[in-house]
């Protein structure tokens, strides 16, 4: 029989959103596949990748993996989703290159300098934004765009509203989180975990400081809030509801949160998903029952909300009363005696189910498996119904019964007879989830059988028969029969969908060659899936472009100040901060108020004083927000310190100079380099490199380039999140919270008692800081003597005597008059909470953390 290549057919009409499910392992994989994804995201053992605790693949599994999903026709998308530091980049070399050699799909970036670097090894292998990346806007996507990227992953803190404008103003894909877990802070805009102990979440390590109970404090008075505890534990996102939307939207990818969670997790939540998308696609709309939503809380569940997706409402999202996964509230304890607990149950409930039940101070919690189920009439059950009363059971010592208190809110966790159905939904040899093949059968008398077919991504085969058809003497072919012949696809990942029949002069098709060339088309149709894409890859001659760049490339206008020697910059906070700064030996006044009513004046004092100023911007730019820049072009400050690519753009068209903040992540020099050609005069190094990592960053590019903060509060949580509005405030958003942020000041005492400074921006969204400054005193000599010539010190809370009295050591500092130890017992002395050295300590232990 002879076979035909097949051929790409491409639509611009309005589809269903991608469905993309998480794959921690082989497991997941199947889970996924077999329960309808059409992509899943992965990430691998070698590093470099947001899930560092998941089990992950090697680069060795690359090829089956990407086979297997071709031959399925599911899409993989490998995670390089942290910060890469120029001493690693050569390692990533290979990993892009195993990447692209493999034929997997794409991989997702957060790194600018990754972005470039995959670009220089394969452009042909896609390259999609993280949503660690921070955009939030058509504008910060804009200029990323010039990245080559080809998709972007929104950050979660947009509503479906703020997503269509972006759509609207955009051409770029766009991808969305639909379910799962919740970070408080923005993705690649959280350093709590790195401030605490050195495990960055830009990194892959987070420790979800998030999840534990904070204590408020309010004008220097503990408030007293009851239950609510856990004041930064969103619940977990499940946007079902929003679908339709996300469709009307054109939203290209919606995506499961989960590659730490279970295969009977995969296969659960994506299977209501894609039951969700196909029923919103067919009728508009998306019903999920009680039982789905039951189902789903059971795989996993802190609580279900529709996140950001609906806009913010402040107590809905963090209600703030526990932390962990509880599963289904069932009722509440009406009596005990013995082992055994009397409920009014809200559920179905079967011998072996999981139960909870919390503790005396309502967040503790302890249980077991149901041993056994008595009615009220005194007969055991092997199930009960929602809306049964019953005595539930449980094995002997598995409870502290001293600690079972009446009313007690009882929770089911798990449900062995749902974990097996869903095992079941990927076991065994068969596919489950099948591709629809489209056929167009040609029978004409005289010439062979031909049978096209057609997948659903537009791609096209053709097999032909090896036989001239004879005319039919009593049975012409006939479209019903063809179809049941052809159709008998079970065991392959195939499904007839629609087939047309074109017969000319009655021929007759004989039973055995509609069944040879049906499997002759399974044959064709898995060879050409199975075929790794050709592709570009040039992984030698990237090691060249690795290498460090030397003084002078890419060369700008220098400043007004001429970048000689040591300079000293200053963040403030508070006017007063800016009045004591101005009568010091400073080079560069930043300012970072939170009114910009405040920065006219801030402006005069300054230029009253001869310094230069700069005004930073906010972290996060989101649709309807250019305004907070547009205002700042009839202040004229000399510089902007941007915090978003929408900042940095905007300020290299209106602004003589513009710095890039911390807040764009630089690591290593490629991403530098790429954000001094959207034209930032310096950059600032990334809060998460230590010591040695900030040496490594050094080393690799002109030392002009760079400006480091060497004294600092850690900006730790950058949250949409208020929590101002959630626990100070009887409305729900800004809109009706009633500014408490303006009238109060607010720290967070996590559990050991540090009192973390809490702030609100000018967009009202909360920075949680670290209580503790961060000094890097005893490495400036070392910068100093690697032509490290721009050095930052941000205040926060401080008065104006300790403003000056920390300027000025800085000053001595850099001048050689004073130490770096000297600074350090200084500052320890001077400070009521100490000094740490943070990130810049020598050594860090990555596992100390709280």
């Amino acid at each position: 029989m002879q076979t035909s290549s097949p051929t790409a057919e491409s639509s611009r009409t309005r589809q269903a959103p991608e469905l993309l499910a998480p794959a921690g392992d082989w497991q997941c994989v199947r889970a996924a596949i077999e329960n309808g994804a059409n992509a899943v995201y992965f990430g691998l053992d070698c590093g470099f990748n947001a899930r560092y605790r998941a089990q992950n693949f090697g680069l060795a599994d690359l090829p089956d993996l990407s086979q297997q999903l071709r031959q399925r026709g599911v899409k993989g998308y490998a995670t390089l989703n942290t910060l890469v530091f120029p001493s690693e980049m050569p390692a990533l070399v290979k990993v892009v290159e195993a990447i692209a050699k493999s034929g997997i799909d794409a991989v997702l970036v957060q790194d600018f300098g990754v972005a470039r670097l995959v670009r220089q090894v394969c452009p042909e292998l896609e390259v999609h934004a993280s949503t660690q990346m921070s955009l939030t806007s058509a504008e910060t996507i804009e200029v990323a765009s010039d990245l080559g990227l080809s998709r972007v992953v929104l950050a979660r803190e947009l509503s479906i509203d703020e997503i269509r404008k972006i759509a609207g103003a955009t051409e770029m894909p766009l991808e969305i989180f639909i379910h799962g877990a919740l970070c408080v802070a923005y993705s690649g805009q959280c350093l709590t975990s790195e401030s605490l102990g050195g495990r960055s979440a830009n990194r892959g390590q987070c420790a979800q400081a998030c999840r534990l109970p904070y204590e408020l404090i309010v004008d220097g008075d503990d408030r007293e809030l009851g239950d609510v505890k856990y004041l930064l534990s969103p619940q977990d996102l499940a946007g079902y509801a929003a679908i339709p939307d996300v469709i009307d939207v054109g939203v290209a990818s919606i995506k499961i949160e989960g590659r730490l969670k279970t295969p009977e997790y995969v296969a659960n939540i994506t299977g209501h998903y894609r039951r969700a998308i196909d029923e919103a696609m067919e009728r508009g709309t998306v019903s999920i029952g009680d039982d789905a939503k039951q189902e789903m809380e059971l795989s996993f569940s802190r609580g279900f909300s529709p996140g950001w997706l609906s806009g913010n409402d402040h107590k809905r999202l963090v209600p703030g009363l526990h932390s962990a996964k509880r599963g289904i509230e069932i009722g509440s304890v009406l009596e005990s005696s013995g082992q055994s607990i009397k409920v009014a149950v809200s559920a179905p409930l079967a011998l072996g189910d999981g139960l909870a039940i919390v503790g005396f101070d309502g967040q503790g919690q302890q249980g077991g498996r149901i041993y056994s189920l008595m009615d009220e009439d005194g007969q055991r059950c092997k199930s009960v119904g929602a809306g049964c009363t019953v005595w539930i059971g449980f094995g002997k010592g598995e409870l502290d019964w001293s600690q079972i208190q009446l009313d007690a809110t009882v929770f089911k966790n798990d449900d062995p007879q749902l974990n097996r159905r869903l095992r079941q939904s990927f076991a065994g040899e068969d596919p489950r989830s099948r591709q629809p093949l489209d056929m167009h059968v040609v029978a004409t008398v005289g010439e062979p059988l031909v049978v096209e077919a057609r997948l659903a991504d537009g791609r096209r085969f053709s097999v032909t028969g090896d036989q001239p058809l004879s005319a039919a003497r009593n049975r012409p072919a006939d479209e019903t029969v063809i179809r049941e012949k052809l159709g008998r696809l079970g065991g392959t990942a195939f499904v007839l969908r629609d087939l047309t029949l074109t017969a000319t002069d009655q021929p007759m098709v004989p039973m055995g060659m509609l069944n040879a060339i049906r499997r002759s088309l399974v044959v064709t149709i898995d060879h050409a899936l199975a075929a790794t894409p050709k592709r570009t890859v040039a992984a030698e001659a990237v090691h060249s472009w690795l290498k460090p760049i030397e003084s002078g490339d890419d060369d700008q206008t220098s400043d007004a100040v001429v970048d000689a020697g040591t300079h000293l910059a200053v963040l403030c906070r508070t006017p007063q901060q800016l009045e004591a700064a101005c009568g010091l030996d400073v080079d560069m006044l930043y300012v970072d108020f939170h009114d910009v009513r405040l920065y006219r004046d801030a402006v005069k004092l300054s230029h009253d004083h001869g310094k230069r100023i700069g005004i930073a911007t906010v972290r996060i730019q989101k649709p309807g927000e250019m305004g907070l820049l547009k205002v700042l072009t009839r202040i004229q400050p000399d510089v902007i310190l941007a915090r978003n690519l929408a900042a940095l753009d905007f300020a290299n068209q209106n602004f003589e100079s513009v710095i890039a903040d911390f807040s764009l992540n630089v690591a290593n020099h490629r991403s530098a380099q790429w954000l001094r050609e959207q034209g930032a005069r310096r950059v600032t190094a990334s809060y998460d490199l230590n010591r040695e990592q900030l040496i490594d960053l050094v080393q690799s590019m002109p030392s002009s380039w760079l400006e480091v903060v060497m004294h600092q509060h850690m900006p730790m949580f950058h949250m949409e999140h208020c929590v101002f509005c959630a626990v100070m405030s009887p409305g729900t958003n800004k809109t009706n919270c009633g500014r408490p942020c303006d009238r109060h000041v607010v720290q967070l005492r996590d559990r050991v008692g540090a009192e973390h400074p809490l702030h609100a921006d000018v967009a009202c969204r909360n920075t949680l800081y670290n209580a503790t400054p961060q000094s890097g005193a005893e490495v400036v000599d070392d910068l100093k003597r690697r032509g490290i010539q721009w050095f930052r010190v941000e205040l926060l809370e401080e008065d104006a005597d300790a403003t000056r009295s920390t300027l000025s050591i800085y000053r001595r500092l850099l001048a050689g008059q004073v130490s770096g130890a000297e600074v350090w017992q200084s500052l320890n002395a001077a400070n009521r909470l100490g000094v740490t050295r943070g990130t810049l300590e020598t050594q860090r232990n990555p596992l100390a953390i709280l």
